[in-house]
């Protein structure tokens, strides 16, 4: 255990990336429906309802609420797209999950962020990737 751990007080650049990716994931749901995410941003979506619930409440109380089925999703994409740490954390009992989120946070959202599809400069169309169905940053402009 680390003595300098990132906890509910810290402030990492990684929550603010969960923040600004979920917010624009949720966006796009909004505007064009679930269908209409890649695998990617389909688990972006599920760690932005995790931290939203772990952040505001503690815990995943709320998660029947919110989307009943972030942490089975979030372990089939994380297998999908062969994210073992994100896997590893969101196969764990959900009263487990909730203990350990926080020292997981860095390790899951680094992963994510590391596996973010590549986007080319200037907006042009998405590279091939998982079930994104060639949505991508074209449709702007």
């Amino acid at each position: 255990m680390r003595s300098f751990g990132i906890g509910v007080s810290a402030h990492s650049e990684n929550e603010g990336w969960v923040v600004e990716q979920g917010g624009r994931v949720v966006d796009k749901k909004a505007q064009s429906g679930a269908t209409s995410l890649n695998t990617w941003e389909r688990l972006v979506y599920c760690l932005w309802v995790a931290d939203y619930m772990m952040r505001n409440a503690g815990d995943f109380a709320t998660a029947a609420d919110m989307y009943p089925d972030f942490q089975a999703d979030a372990k089939r994409f994380a297998k999908q797209l062969s994210l073992p740490a994100t896997w590893e954390a969101f196969s764990l009992s959900k009263r487990k999950l909730q203990r350990e989120y926080f020292d997981r946070f860095e390790a899951i959202c680094n992963e994510i962020r590391n596996a973010e599809p590549s986007v080319p400069p200037n907006g042009g169309p998405a590279a091939p990737f998982g079930d994104s169905g060639g949505v991508g940053p074209s449709s702007v402009g």
